[in-house]
């Protein structure tokens, strides 16, 4: 599994990048939504996105949207400090797999994952 995190915090953006790595999960990072925007162009073979809502410049909304138009087979994962119910239900309309609070449970972080990505394969199969 290719996976993207972006969010602005460098030592949290970093330690999970090691954390999923060490389970086997190819984690890439990204410091900010036109960072992580321009890296998908170069690497079409993502699977997931983990989006943090709140950056600097483009937040998490936007870089949704974008993604949503230009790479709708990435699962995007919305992450978020900030407990704000409004927000996390724009990110599921617009096309998020699921939204997480930081801090993030490593396992739970997994989990959800693999199941946007067998979700994404069901969605890719003839006739499901």
């Amino acid at each position: 599994m290719k996976v993207l995190l972006v969010d602005d915090e460098q030592d949290f953006r970093e330690t999970l990048a090691k954390r999923l790595n060490r389970r086997g999960i190819e984690a890439s990072t990204a410091a900010s939504a036109v960072e992580a925007l321009t890296w998908m162009k170069a690497h079409p073979e993502l699977d997931a996105v983990v989006l943090d809502v709140k950056m600097p410049g483009m937040d998490g909304i936007e870089a949704l949207k974008h993604i949503a138009a230009t790479h709708p087979g990435v699962a995007v994962l919305m992450l978020s400090g900030h407990a704000h119910v409004e927000t996390a239900m724009k990110g599921l309309e617009l096309g998020a797999f699921d939204y997480l609070m930081k801090p993030v449970d490593i396992e739970e972080l997994v989990f959800k994952l693999q199941d946007a990505c067998e979700h994404k394969a069901l969605k890719g199969k003839p006739g499901a």
